[in-house]
This record gives C-alpha cells, sequence and structure tokens, in this order.
C-alpha cells in the first residue's frame, strides 16, 4: 500500500497527491452475548456506532436488482442475535481503546433501535472483553441486566486446555463450575466461587471430554450441568451459565443451561 501510494504521488505531481485512509484504529477488543432470558433478537452498539449486524440473504450474491438495496441503506436482517446467541459467531470485534457505552438495542422492525440493556466500560489497548445481556427481559419496562467481564487469555500452551465460569443467571447464587473427565472420572473445580454478573479465572485441564457441573456452596447435587464437552489442546473457553434457575424442563428454551464458547 506505501509503495503503490507512493507511485501515485509521483505519477500526479504535487496537486494530484490523494489521500489515502489507513486501517480504523484498533488495540482492544470485544464480543457480544445475548443471554437476556426471553430477551428479543439484537443489534449491538459502542456509544451511538453499530458493531454487530445480520445481513439477510438478499446481499450473499449483488444481482443488479439488489445492488442499491445493499450497498445503499443496505438489508439487515430482523433478526438479530437472539437469546443464548453470540455476535459474530463468537469472534473479537477489533475496538479502539477508551470508555464506551455497549448497548443492546432492538433488531426488529418493532422498536426497533431500542436499547434494552447497557453497561458503561472503558476498554484497554491490547486486553479482550465480553459484553453479556443477561437477567430476565421485561416485557413491560423493555429492559434486561448487562455487564462486562475482561477476558485475560492465558499465554499459549498446546499441552493444556483452559476454562473459565462466567455467571449470568440472575436468580441463582454464587457457584462453582466442576468439570468431570468423562473417561477417568477425575474432577476439578474450574476456578472459584462465581457470583451473578462474576468470571472465574482461566485454569488448565488437560484436553479431552467432560462432564460439566456448577453449584452452589456445601452442596453435591448440580444446579446446572451439561455433559460431553470436548475441550481441545491449545484451546480457550468460557463456559457461561444463562437462563433462569427455577425452570425444571429439560427442553425450555429459558432452562439453566452451559455454554460453551471458544475464546481462542
Amino acid at each position: 500500500m506505501l509503495l503503490l501510494a507512493a507511485v501515485v504521488t509521483t505519477a500526479c505531481g504535487e496537486e494530484g497527491v490523494q489521500q489515502i485512509a489507513g486501517p480504523p484504529p484498533g488495540g482492544a477488543a470485544i464480543r457480544f452475548f445475548n443471554f437476556g432470558v426471553t430477551a428479543p433478537g439484537v443489534n449491538f452498539y459502542a456509544n451511538d456506532a453499530k458493531v454487530t449486524g445480520i445481513s439477510v440473504t438478499t446481499c450473499a450474491v449483488l444481482t443488479d436488482a439488489n445492488r442499491a438495496l445493499c450497498t445503499g441503506t443496505g438489508a439487515e436482517s430482523t433478526t438479530g442475535v437472539v437469546y443464548g446467541g453470540v455476535a459474530s459467531g463468537g469472534y473479537y470485534r477489533d475496538m479502539e481503546p477508551g470508555p464506551y457505552t455497549l448497548s443492546a438495542r432492538i433488531a426488529a422492525a418493532t422498536d426497533k433501535g431500542l436499547a434494552i440493556a447497557s453497561a458503561q466500560t472503558t476498554l484497554d489497548m491490547g486486553k479482550q472483553y465480553s459484553f453479556f445481556v443477561s437477567g430476565p427481559y421485561s416485557t413491560g419496562t423493555k429492559q434486561a441486566d448487562a455487564f462486562v467481564v475482561e477476558d485475560p487469555l492465558p499465554a499459549m500452551d498446546f499441552s493444556v486446555a483452559y476454562v473459565r465460569f462466567v455467571h449470568a443467571i440472575s436468580n441463582a447464587n454464587a457457584m462453582t463450575l466442576y468439570a468431570r473427565d468423562a473417561t477417568t472420572g477425575t474432577e476439578q473445580a474450574i476456578g472459584g466461587s462465581v457470583s451473578y454478573k462474576g468470571a472465574g479465572a482461566f485454569t488448565a485441564l488437560p484436553p479431552g471430554s467432560y462432564n460439566l457441573g456448577a453449584r452452589y456452596a456445601g452442596v453435591a447435587t448440580n444446579a446446572v450441568s451439561r455433559t460431553a464437552v470436548a475441550f481441545g489442546a491449545g484451546r480457550v473457553y468460557t463456559i457461561g451459565a444463562r437462563g433462569d434457575i427455577t425452570v425444571t424442563s429439560t427442553t425450555a428454551a429459558n432452562r439453566p443451561f452451559l455454554d460453551n464458547t471458544a475464546n481462542r
């Protein structure tokens, strides 16, 4: 690009110098989860700038018929990131360091752009973060909770997997996550007790398949569980607890659930 700029400048003379914009500023990174129980689909914003969005299939391939729409006002899905989802497939969004008001705003045509949850935070250079919509969504106030946690990713180590626990169930007490090796039966605590809107430390585990359980202090049975979760060598994972702890159905969308999303 620098060589190209030099060629353009030389060819056009002093009056033909063009200002070529560089890449957008970055240095911090964040990703976005919609764990607000019964929350609508949302797009995520940093201050007033939309940082996530989903294109409809009409823009997958440009044609003469859809070109003006897809390259002009844009053809954006009204679905957004639905409950239980993570924006951009779990990838981090590059952001300029600094203070932000992060928000989740309704993606549907009705109440489009209405913020249902927000949190203020400062993103520091070289650090990664996760923003969670959490707690129950009120259809009356059209509001839910939100919080931000730092993701202090460990150094690369291809002999182990790293796992941590994030607590996003508003009506559950502090819990500790345990991982039981599905082959050997060996069980290990993943960090310590974590309260709502908190995150535990990344903990090293031998790669393999595990049965997971989140438990209250002094209780032997799991409040939330999930079986056969695979952790690969050299990978880093966040296990996020979401849902309504009072729901006993094993199929209801708002049941307590342990989400597994890779950080790296």
